[in-house]
């Protein structure tokens, strides 16, 4: 059996983690009791703090044109809001927001929905594509993009809920821009 190097590994790697999203996503969609699991672990809200980091990832992957890289950061990304356990005490505001995202996944399919969800994997796709070709002015415009979609929507579609967004999603889009900013000025200064 010959052995697998650089772009036969990435391409086996991001076959796999593709189908670990898919099969992710599939739980979601058919699981009440894992959405519900997850979304009782998601109400730790250091699970908010942390998942804008994994975009950090996700663009060095696009940037190193790794597809393996950039789908496990997704996978990663994905999982990470049940990596907490459910905290002893939660933000009724948190509690609210997430209860209004499940009843909103579980909601039939309209044309709003579905402008919404494509929002989230064309997001990826520009990013990826920014950092793929290397423009970094791009990439900071869609992460901020991303960022300030995900609190107009909360707030837009969970009403006074969905503050409880703001302040995670701005604290990731501000110490994600300035670690990537960093990285950047850090690869473009050797070489």
């Amino acid at each position: 059996m010959r052995k697998l190097h650089g772009k036969g590994t990435d391409r086996v790697l991001a076959f796999l983690f593709g189908l670990l999203n898919i099969l992710l996503i599939f739980l979601f969609a058919i699981s009440d009791d894992f959405l519900h699991w997850a979304f009782t672990r998601h109400q730790n809200q250091w699970s908010w703090y942390i998942r804008p980091f994994f975009l950090i990832p996700f663009c060095f992957s696009a940037y190193r044109h790794s597809f393996a890289g950039m789908l496990a950061s997704v996978f990663l990304l994905f999982t990470s809001m049940f990596w907490f356990p459910e905290p002893d005490n939660i933000d009724p505001d948190v509690r609210m927001f997430l209860q209004f995202e499940i009843n909103w996944l579980k909601s039939p399919w309209g044309a709003g929905k579905i402008f919404s969800l494509f929002l989230i994997p064309l997001s990826f796709t520009m990013l990826a594509v920014a950092f793929w070709k290397r423009s970094f002015p791009f990439g900071l415009a869609v992460l901020a993009f991303m960022a300030l979609g995900k609190i107009a929507w909360s707030v837009w579609e969970g009403g006074s809920f969905g503050k409880s967004v703001i302040v995670p999603a701005t604290a990731g889009l501000v110490v994600t821009s300035l670690l990537i900013y960093y990285a950047w000025r850090r690869v473009n200064s050797n070489g």
